[in-house]
């Protein structure tokens, strides 16, 4: 019986020193993350701006030139990632490329230029999240 015991009590603080361990070695690179995290924010802002019918355009094309920079960071963020993720990013590159050329001045202009972008975002997260 002890030694049925000690057996069960070995296993399970393996088990949990197995579960942290392989916790530790995936927050290694916070950067991933990081990005996935700032463009949210940088997304949210453009969001509520429409939300609250006020879009301006220097504010929006700021916006979008952030994501534009952090969509830039992408490959090296996912440096082991498969190809057709880097396909997404660089259309999401893309897509924000052309959402800032098109400086949209009011808000039906930034949801038109934002819904490439979002397209881009949905199909990479159902694949990828």
């Amino acid at each position: 019986m002890r030694a049925a015991l000690l057996i069960v009590l070995g296993l399970a603080i393996g088990i949990i020193s197995t579960v942290f361990t392989v916790r530790a070695l995936d927050e290694r690179n916070p950067m991933p993350q990081a990005l996935m995290v700032t463009m949210g924010f940088h997304r949210h802002q453009l969001q509520q701006a429409v939300k609250g019918q006020h879009c301006d355009a220097t504010a929006n094309l700021g916006q979008l030139q952030h994501m534009q920079m952090i969509a830039s960071d992408i490959p090296a963020s996912f440096p082991n990632a498969p190809q057709q993720f880097q396909d997404f990013a660089s259309h999401l590159r893309t897509a924000l490329q052309n959402a800032a050329q098109s400086a949209p001045a009011d808000c039906p202009a930034l949801t038109a230029a934002l819904k490439p972008v979002d397209q881009t975002c949905e199909e990479c997260h159902k694949q990828y999240r």
